[in-house]
């Protein structure tokens, strides 16, 4: 007796058209029929039959009718994600294939976090160009809550930086690279600059730049800042980017919390000062997150591998 997921992947193979993947996904994001029907230049009982047909292969129920529309059901989000998901890889097929026809060998789409992208990225990708000159490189940054999505739909290969607690285990693996720490730093003509055994107390005066509410370290410094007797920052400057934060640091007397693989070179050249005091938070794990059931292309196996060696080699 054939099983029902057998059954109902035998369906799919055998009838499921594309076509009803993309009203599928038109459907969730208008969450009206008629309105995905005239996208795609259907009827609307067409496309009422088409999502009764995908009913009735999949045995499951994906939408609910309420006075606004339609809502997907668990059923119906979980066959939406992974129809985008289909059209994310028929999207990645046709640019690799454009690439190869232009002479690259092969595409690879990283989301890159702040923790990474300075110092690894650059690393990894000069050891993947030195084998690899003709790989095409895209990078994307932003935080997990921007890049996250874009992982799962397939839109992006990889995300590279800070590893943290993810909402998505059963869909996403993360490989550690290695372990990192949090610093605070200050423009070279800051009051602080230069003193040693600094204190928590002798920063209070002074503005803050903080990451974002929705990340992992923004929790643990309102945790700290809480403890410290309900302190808050007379000026507090909520920014990731690095460029941005940089510049104010020098031009300002801000103290800046900072991943010290992102500020080390800048340290180094002077251009910005680590206080000296120790963080007590925000030490974790730089790495990389995959998808956990999709397979790399070869310039993502590639860049996966060159990822290892710059760690490795810092």
């Amino acid at each position: 007796m054939i099983g029902r997921h057998s059954r109902i992947v035998d369906r799919a193979l055998t009838r499921l058209k594309l076509r009803q993947l993309r009203l599928l996904v038109a459907v969730g994001v208008h969450g009206n029929i008629q309105n995905a029907a005239r996208e795609l230049g259907i009827s609307q009982p067409a496309a009422t039959k088409m999502i009764q047909d995908l009913e009735l292969d999949f045995e499951v129920k994906l939408f609910n009718r309420t006075n606004r529309g339609v809502v997907p059901t668990v059923s119906g989000e979980s066959l939406i994600r992974h129809g985008k998901l289909i059209f994310a890889q028929i999207s990645n097929a046709a640019q690799e294939l454009d690439d190869l026809n232009e002479g690259n060998a092969g595409r690879v789409v990283v989301g890159t976090l702040l923790a990474a992208s300075t110092s690894l990225l650059p690393r990894a990708i000069d050891i993947l160009l030195a084998e690899r000159p003709n790989v095409a490189v895209k990078i994307t940054e932003g935080t997990n809550e921007v890049l996250m999505p874009g992982l799962l739909s397939g839109e992006i290969d990889m995300v590279v930086g800070r590893l943290s607690a993810h909402r998505h285990r059963d869909k996403i693996r993360q490989e550690k690279l290695f372990e990192d720490r949090i610093l605070a730093v200050v423009g070279p003509d800051h009051p602080l600059a230069g003193q040693s055994d600094v204190t928590f107390a002798q920063t209070k005066p002074y503005g803050w730049i903080v990451p974002p509410l929705e990340t992992t370290l923004r929790r643990q410094v309102d945790h700290f800042f809480v403890g410290q007797q309900q302190y808050v920052p007379p000026v507090s400057i909520e920014s990731v980017s690095y460029l941005a934060n940089r510049a104010l640091l020098q031009s300002r007397d801000l103290v800046g919390l900072m991943p010290a693989e992102v500020v080390a070179q800048d340290v180094a050249n002077g251009h910005l000062v680590a206080l000296d005091w120790t963080v007590p938070f925000g030490q974790g794990p730089i790495g990389v997150s995959l998808r956990a059931d999709d397979e790399l292309s070869p310039a993502g196996r590639a860049f996966h591998a060159a990822l290892h060696r710059a760690a490795e080699a810092k």
